[in-house]
């Protein structure tokens, strides 16, 4: 019988990646997060972007799931 024997290896070394990189994508990621985030709970009232409900309607059950009032 042939046993198989267990071969360790070498740990990669860790790949860095420059901010130069990565910072485009966080802003971007930053920005439409912001942007939905203001859709869900702020956009109604006062500082509407849109006229009437059609906004606050379409996020509406979002807007409870994440435990923010509306009514």
């Amino acid at each position: 019988m042939t046993a198989a024997a267990f071969q360790p290896t070498a740990i990669p070394a860790p790949v860095s990646i420059p901010v130069r990189e990565i910072l485009p994508w966080a802003i971007f990621v930053a920005l439409v997060a912001f942007v939905a985030i203001y859709f869900v709970g702020v956009e109604e009232g006062a500082f509407s972007v849109f006229n009437g409900m059609y906004v606050h309607e379409f996020v509406h059950d979002g807007r409870h799931l994440l435990g923010m009032p509306c009514h």
